[in-house]
């Protein structure tokens, strides 16, 4: 789903600041459009500048010890990507890449440190938001460690659908996801096996939890998904 203007998802930091905040960082840097599988941000890169996604989603990764490409989480529209290297100077921590069209505005370190001068509201959002991406992997290590793949893969698509999700249209009840994932992508983020994820897509679907298609991923229960996952109902 490409976001627009009016809805950005509620954590991102589009959706989190007001109006005339919104409305100023969508003018700031320069317009930009990636393709598809192009390179938003190049891991080791020492650029500065930060990325705002206005539509679209792109998938962040990282190259581990053996030289294997791991995924690491998942940007849509309304979020920004490489916000740390713009603060601190540090070389890029991650690769960014498109996945599909992408609209974006590319903005300065020198042109975003003005604007978190100007607006304190937008500097607690986005350290608020890089906290909470802290929050996120510190989770997921401690999911790696203390919960079952079946249980992990609940956990991540309750996560994808409170963050990305919009309801299904025309009613019957369920949460679309935001951004679509492969199995072995999803295997990634779950610290599973392949072929463990499969099987583990596999029951949710047998158990009517879950809808997969082409291009799409459809939650049809997301209270029992939170069950299996060992979530609080309210998330």
């Amino acid at each position: 789903m490409a976001y627009g203007s009016g809805d950005w998802p509620g954590r991102s930091l589009l959706g989190v600041v007001s109006g005339d905040a919104r409305r100023e960082l969508m003018g700031l840097g320069v317009a930009a459009r990636f393709r598809a599988g192009e390179v938003v941000l190049r891991e080791g890169d020492r650029d500065r500048h930060v990325v705002v996604l206005l539509s679209g989603f792109a998938k962040v990764t990282a190259r581990v010890e053996n030289g294997e490409e791991s995924l690491l989480a998942v940007r849509v529209g309304g979020e920004t990507v490489g916000e740390m290297a713009a603060m601190d100077g540090a070389p890029r921590s991650a690769t960014v890449t498109a996945c599909g069209v992408v609209e974006a505005r590319v903005v300065s370190s020198a042109v975003l440190h003005a604007l978190l001068v100007r607006r304190p509201e937008v500097h607690l959002a986005l350290t608020g938001i890089v906290a909470g991406r802290l929050r996120w992997a510190n989770r997921r290590r401690l999911d790696f460690r203390g919960y079952p793949a079946k249980v992990r893969l609940a956990r991540l698509l309750v996560e994808l659908a409170t963050s990305y999700g919009h309801p299904v249209n025309g009613g019957g009840g369920g949460v679309v996801l935001g951004c679509r994932l492969t199995q072995p992508e999803l295997a990634a983020l779950t610290g599973a096996a392949e072929t463990t994820v499969h099987k583990g897509l596999r029951e949710l679907r047998e158990d009517g939890l879950l809808e997969t298609g082409y291009g799409s991923t459809v939650i049809r229960d997301l209270g029992r998904l939170r069950e299996i996952g060992d979530l609080a109902p309210d998330g």
